[in-house]
């Protein structure tokens, strides 16, 4: 996720290859087979405090009154990036309040006896030359010296399989390859995405190049329909591409969107990435808490933003805050229930899954040897990523898996209360029922499922995007509210979040007389 967002099949071995799909099974709760007791329950369930911001509950009356130049709400990688920037820049007199009781957003990462897991995202693309803030942080993190990324941070082989018809392939080659038709329809899509690639608007961070775009108008199914690409298995990919990057199938998707996740980084060839860690990208969090840790609040709702003379006033909790500049990192949608005059956005949301699994052993199967990415054909999920694998020694016995589902067969509304309505035992149970398609003794292999439910998770680029005035009108907010949140650029991606926190960051120093 996203997310930060999960990988998927590598665009190298997709391009490379023919394909054919079944249409996916509705996520559907099976009846449990024989299996060992299984423990967990949700985890980190903090919607219900940004649901009553969204219901204008009553809040505390304020006791304690504090004066700060700069107020960062939110802290996620946005929320931290605009941190990491201004300390980079010298400047202390700040603080981050950050709603839930633990900084990081869909970067989080979790930790047992076995291993360091992620929640959501779990890793970034190797960032080309042109993607300066990226590699700036990894180098000041070590990843990246002289130009040579650190080994112990590349993803280990083998990355990725994919199951169908019983059997486990790696990559996707043997799995999906079955006519010269298809292979030469995907090769036609991959000389279409080249060319939109030589074009410029589709970068990482977006902001390097996207533009008002007649892409922007159609879903990507639509662009797919009127240029004549009809093949099952390229059509079953895309879809695939679109729920794991956005969390939305191709039909709700902006045609800019869906092509971006295909032309907007350099093909590459070596293949020698992502950058990963076990815990994902809560590594990254982790990193940047090391630095800006000291300015960050956590359990601090914000349920006021307001203009107080020349200045800004900020209520969070039975706190007061009087600040000059506001950096607003926290959800676009959340802004019209918050912040005096913010204009309202008509942004989708994805509601996701996600569950950290134990496994006591791992389960039998046939075909290609487990890697760190595994996909299930024609499951709802989007697959799991297993949390050991980047350890050196011989893979332990016992391990933990990363399950991801987005919920995007329904409307998103639908969806979250779906979502809310089931209980922990219904999940589990339909989260063992999809594994069961490649696993069928998965159950009597795990110990626990802990599951995380995100209500919007990530902001879904829908068709007329990139236009709506609302976001626009976000994005050029020239204070003293700045908005910074990742979900204004469309792309749940690492990139965009730091892109957009150092931004706001950089605007906010100006603004202050410090830039």
């Amino acid at each position: 996720m996203g997310a930060d967002h999960p990988v998927g099949i590598s665009r190298r071995a997709f391009l490379g290859a023919a394909a054919a799909s079944a249409v996916a099974a509705p996520f559907v709760a099976c009846a449990p087979k024989t299996e060992r007791a299984v423990a967990g329950g949700f985890v980190d369930d903090g919607g219900a405090r940004a649901h009553r911001l969204r219901d204008r509950a009553a809040v505390p009356a304020v006791r304690r009154t504090e004066r700060v130049p700069l107020v960062i709400v939110g802290g996620g990688i946005a929320g931290l990036s605009a941190a990491w920037r201004l300390r980079k820049r010298g400047f202390t007199d700040f603080v981050l309040l950050e709603l839930e009781d633990h900084a990081g957003g869909n970067a989080r990462g979790g930790k047992d006896e076995i291993s360091a897991y992620p929640w959501a995202a779990h890793y970034v693309p190797v960032p080309d030359t042109g993607a300066t803030l990226v590699r700036e942080l990894f180098e000041e993190l070590g990843v990246l010296r002289d130009g040579t990324w650190d080994e112990r941070t590349l993803v280990s082989s083998p990355r990725e399989r994919i199951h169908r018809w019983g059997v486990w392939h790696e990559g996707l080659e043997n799995a999906l390859v079955e006519t010269t038709a298809d292979r030469d329809e995907m090769l036609r899509f991959r000389d279409e995405m080249t060319a939109m690639r030589a074009t410029g608007q589709f970068t990482v961070p977006s902001a390097r190049g996207a533009r008002p775009s007649p892409l922007d108008g159609v879903s990507m199914a639509a662009w797919m329909d009127a240029r004549g690409f009809r093949s099952p298995g390229l059509r079953w990919y895309v879809d695939y591409a679109t729920r794991d990057d956005y969390g939305s199938r191709a039909a709700d998707t902006s045609a800019w969107a869906g092509i971006h996740y295909f032309s907007a980084r350099p093909v590459d060839d070596d293949e020698h990435g992502p950058l990963t860690w076990p815990e994902g990208n809560g590594w990254i969090t982790a990193r940047l808490l090391e630095r800006v840790g000291a300015h960050v609040r956590t359990g601090m709702p914000v349920h006021r933003v307001e203009a107080l003379g020349s200045g800004m006033r900020v209520l969070a909790g039975d706190a007061e805050f009087r600040a000059d500049a506001v950096i607003w990192a926290a959800p676009s949608f959340l802004a019209p229930h918050v912040v005096q005059g913010a204009p309202r956005v008509r942004f989708d949301y994805s509601p996701w899954l996600t569950a950290n699994l134990v496994l006591e052993r791992w389960p039998a199967e046939r075909g290609f040897e487990p890697a760190w990415d595994n996909v299930i054909h024609g499951s709802p999920g989007l697959g799991y990523v297993v949390a050991t694998h980047q350890t050196y020694a011989v893979q332990p016995e016992r391990t933990v898996w990363t399950y991801y589902h987005a919920l995007s067969d329904v409307p998103p509304a639908e969806a979250r209360k779906l979502l809310l309505r089931r209980g922990w035992a219904e999940w589990k149970d339909a989260i063992l029922a999809d594994l069961e398609r490649a696993h069928p003794d998965i159950r009597a292999c795990v110990s626990r499922v802990d599951i995380m439910r995100m209500g919007h998770a990530m902001v879904r680029p829908t068709p007329g995007f990139l236009a709506d005035p609302g976001r626009r009108a976000l994005v050029d907010a020239d204070g003293p509210v700045f908005y910074a949140h990742s979900d204004l650029s469309g792309l749940s991606l690492f990139e965009e979040a730091q892109h957009c926190g150092v931004t706001a960051a950089d605007r906010a120093m100006t603004r202050l007389g410090r830039g």
